[in-house]
């Protein structure tokens, strides 16, 4: 599928690998929502980006909410063809610890955003697309990339929560390719290693540098915009179908 010229909805879209991901697109013709919750950086990146570029303030736990902004975009740009999830929150809460076992409030509140949430934005985003005419000869009418975690393979202590729900992506890929298959509708995982994120910016130097040994090569945090430049060729690549794909420069996570 060519980007140029195709709307992309892009959750987690203010910052990091979803950021990214909205540059990328955005710089090659394509119309893209952010759906965030981070409004101040959500706004600015949209008036730096220009007309094609959108943002809406989008619980993706809320169906309601999800569907209006789908909506929006449909009324907006016409079409969803794209739909980047990379909204999600962390957890390190080993499962019993100094205060006792881990709450289950807060497992499940992990379950809810990275799980369920990107559950709930691709199942309506599919429906919109399923209600559109194919784009090219292979009878393609969307892309559907969400986002797991090397945590889903290899979780380190602390991680069960975050674990569980990376886990869920990869697990239910490959039966949601196929429940949509039929539509012309192409559903990937991408699989990140250490990206470097705001979130690594707070670390102390020593903890960083360590981080950015343990990858067998290159031996650095992955750039967000390389996660986009996945993004970009599982979009254009229409045999990239129903895979988790690791990028993680050859990294196994050891328990701590």
């Amino acid at each position: 599928m060519d980007i140029k010229g195709k709307v992309a909805i892009v959750t987690g879209g203010a910052s990091g690998l979803g950021e990214a991901t909205v540059r990328r697109y955005a710089g090659m013709g394509a119309s893209v929502a952010i759906f965030d919750m981070h409004d101040e950086r959500g706004n600015s990146l949209a008036v730096e980006l220009g007309d094609n570029v959108i943002y809406q303030n989008v619980n993706v736990t809320d169906e309601n909410a999800v569907q209006s902004a789908i909506d929006t975009v449909v009324e907006k740009f016409g079409a969803v063809h794209i739909c980047n999830n990379y909204a999600g929150i962390g957890s390190a809460v080993k499962t019993v610890g100094k205060d006792g076992a881990f709450p289950l409030s807060h497992f499940k509140s992990v379950i809810d955003v990275n799980l369920n949430g990107t559950f709930n934005v691709l199942r309506l985003a599919a429906l919109q697309m399923t209600t559109q005419q194919p784009v090219n000869d292979d009878g393609a009418r969307g892309v559907i990339i969400n986002t797991a975690s090397i945590a889903a393979y290899e979780g380190q202590m602390g991680q069960a929560a975050y674990s569980a729900s990376k886990g869920g992506i990869v697990g239910m890929t490959l039966p949601i390719a196929r429940d949509l298959a039929g539509y012309g509708i192409r559903v990937n995982t991408i699989v990140p290693g250490l990206i470097h994120t705001p979130l690594f910016d707070s670390l102390p130097e020593s903890a960083y540098e360590a981080l950015s040994h343990s990858p067998l090569c290159p031996q650095r945090l992955g750039r967000p915009d390389e996660i986009a430049h996945l993004s970009q060729y599982i979009v254009e690549n229409d045999y990239t179908n129903g895979e988790c794909i690791r990028m993680d420069a050859g990294i196994r996570m050891q328990p701590k």
